[in-house]
Formats: structure tokens, sequence, C-alpha cells
């Protein structure tokens, strides 16, 4: 299993700092790691998200530009054909 932090600083953050004692430490950055470890999301992880996201964006974008296209073509048909039965 892939953790996304170091285990052993934790540990040693908790026993320098908190003054957890060392088994202690060790356990509870243990216990940390294998119960969030699949669920902390990386940079790599954002990333990834960050790509896949940009390319549904252009996606949606060109889409939308040809919709907008047809719109507006649709409207100067339309347009054109009333000014003709307008005569």
């Amino acid at each position: 299993m892939a953790v996304a932090f170091d285990t052993l600083k934790f540990a040693q953050t908790l026993r320098d700092k908190a003054k957890v004692p060392q088994d202690q430490a060790e356990g509870m950055a243990a216990a940390f790691a294998e119960a969030t470890g699949d669920q902390i999301a990386t940079k790599s992880d954002l990333k990834e998200l960050e790509l896949r996201l940009k390319a549904k964006i252009g996606e949606v974008k060109t889409e939308l530009a040809k919709w907008t296209t047809g719109q507006t073509l649709v409207s100067v048909g339309v347009i054109v054909g009333l000014l003709r039965f307008a005569h």
C-alpha cells in the first residue's frame, strides 16, 4: 500500500514534539497509514485529475462552440426566410 506521507517523520514528530513514547508513536503512524493510505490524494493524483479536467473542459468548449454556431446559422436562416416573405 502506498503511503502519501512519511510515517517515520510522523512518528518522530509525535515522539519529539508531543512526547509520545517511541513504540506508541510508531504504532500511531502505522495505524494512520493503514487507515488512510488509499484515501489520501497525492500531488500526482491531483495533477492527473487536473489534466483530465482540462481535457474535459476543452471537449465541452468544442461542443458549445458547435452548438452556438449551429444555433446562429438557424437563426440567420429564419430571419432571412422571414425577410423574404415580408416583401
